[in-house]
């Protein structure tokens, strides 16, 4: 049975909230990410998860919401998949520490707006 868009939300901010939680945890931290190869498996897995969430979104739906970058959070999931030798740890780093969470922020509050 296929998602919907509004299951394939909740499933980005559970899946964000997850691993934000275990990178607090085990004190995964940008310069970690950058050298520890064991870190970065740690949270590739949960950012392809989420732009499988996003790249699975219904074509309407991400018009609608144009304010979000759902592209290039989806892009991320392909490059992380399809192109995992060459990832630039530092462009991971930034969309872990800066990006994610407001556009996590957004999908809360086109959530909330849904209710």
């Amino acid at each position: 049975m296929k998602k919907s868009d509004k299951e394939r939300l909740k499933k980005i901010v559970s899946t964000w909230n997850s691993l934000k939680e275990q990178m607090g945890e085990h004190g995964i931290t940008p310069e970690m990410l950058l050298q520890d190869e064991f870190s970065q498996w740690a949270v590739t897995t949960p950012l392809y998860n989420i732009g499988e969430q996003v790249y699975q979104l219904s074509g309407e739906w991400k018009q609608a919401h144009t304010e979000q970058p759902w592209n290039m959070v989806a892009g991320l999931r392909h490059r992380l998949v399809h192109d995992y030798d060459g990832i630039n740890w530092s462009i991971i780093v930034e969309v872990l520490f800066q990006d994610m969470d407001p556009f996590v922020e957004g999908v809360k509050e086109i959530l909330s707006a849904m209710e």
